[in-house]
């Protein structure tokens, strides 16, 4: 019943004709569900199989920010930029707007790499960097970056936060 409802409350319908994107979006549906009902983030493996489900099947980039309160529960997951296959253009004024409207307090970064290799990039640790500096000016701590292929790193646990 749970997955009906979460099917429904996502726009997703099943039919007798069942697609992979039906699949992947009722994958996703149940993990969202799964988050919601924990209501907080605690490791990076809370996060990261949710957001495989959401940005590992691909075929372009897609910057998304898990957008969490000063308790760590989850207010929201955006897309805030969408790419081609090997690169998308993250602006920093716009993901500290989103971070205002929605009232974040912290946050987790994560894109997706299509040729499914998860190594951070030195262009994602800069950009890493360079919204950490952006969203701390506004009292928003980046709690991770977490690089989705046919795995997921997570870059604090690789200590490049």
């Amino acid at each position: 019943m749970q997955l009906a409802q979460s099917l429904t409350h996502t726009r997703y319908k099943l039919t007798g004709e069942t697609t992979e994107q039906d699949v992947l979006a009722a994958a996703e549906a149940i993990l969202k569900c799964r988050l919601e009902r924990q209501g907080s983030i605690g490791t990076p493996m809370d996060a990261s199989d949710f957001l495989r489900m959401r940005l590992g099947a691909l075929l372009h980039e897609e910057f998304h920010v898990l957008w969490l309160d000063n308790r760590h529960r989850i207010l929201d997951c955006q897309k805030l930029f969408t790419g081609t296959v090997d690169g998308a253009s993250v602006h920093p004024r716009e993901v500290v707007r989103a971070a205002l409207v929605i009232n974040a307090s912290a946050a987790i970064l994560a894109h997706n790499h299509p040729s499914g290799i998860a190594e951070p990039s030195a262009a994602d640790r800069m950009l890493t960097h360079e919204l950490r500096d952006a969203l701390r000016l506004i009292g928003v701590r980046i709690l991770d970056h977490i690089v989705v292929g046919s795995e997921c790193v997570s870059m604090a646990e690789r200590g490049l936060l």
